[in-house]
């Protein structure tokens, strides 16, 4: 199947959108996800950095109103956007806003009540192989250079660390479905969706996997 520069972009024609980037460690001490999911007239928006010894930060918006511009998603002290700088070769990541530090990562499938960490990412996703095709859309393998940076405690950095992202579309989208993790490192980035789905992934050396309960 090939893919053109178009299904970068927003698919006038589908009921949901969705953007889904993931990079981490190739130690796995660190990682970071974000998401974005247009949904008619709204956006969903999510995230999480994970670093070894402190807790996930946690960033949900569920009912963001679009923009002119659909890869900015602006709520109530939280900006986040993904730019396409160039199809199939390179993206900008972003956020800034006020996530939450959950010591128990189990919190983030419930209310996700913890801590306010002020954070802002500023990521550049390169691809490093070719998009190749999955359910509904292409995956897509590449590496991340870029910050986080955080209030209060040393920034979470990656220079060209593994990873990967996933460009879907559709009438209708569960979760990304990903390969199950026999083990991991202990660094999980839970999230509730408003349809009433859930991932749960975990970290491990060689990347993001779906925790298996």
């Amino acid at each position: 199947m090939r893919f053109d520069a178009g299904d970068e972009m927003p698919h006038p024609d589908a009921a949901v959108d969705e953007w889904l980037f993931a990079a981490w460690r190739p130690d796995g001490t660190a990682g970071v996800v974000s998401g974005h999911r247009l949904v008619g007239r709204r956006a969903w928006y999510w995230s999480a950095v994970v670093e070894d010894g402190y807790p996930v930060l946690h960033l949900t918006e569920w009912d963001v109103r679009l923009r002119s511009d659909p890869f900015i998603v602006k709520a109530p002290e939280m900006w986040a956007e993904h730019h396409c700088v160039a199809p199939f070769e390179q993206w900008s990541i972003g956020n800034e806003g006020h996530f939450a530090a959950l010591d128990d990562a189990d919190e983030a499938l419930g209310r996700a009540y913890g801590t306010p960490e002020p954070s802002s990412a500023d990521l550049e996703w390169y691809a490093t192989g070719e998009p190749t095709p999955i359910d509904h859309g292409y995956e897509q393998a590449g590496v991340v250079h870029g910050v986080i940076e955080l209030l209060g405690r040393h920034h979470v950095t990656f220079a060209e660390a593994p990873a990967r992202r996933w460009r879907r579309w559709g009438s209708e989208l569960g979760p990304q479905p990903i390969a199950g993790a026999l083990a991991h490192t202990g660094l999980r980035a839970p999230f509730a969706f408003p349809d009433g789905s859930t991932a749960d992934w975990v970290l491990t050396p060689d990347g993001w996997r779906s925790r298996l309960r």
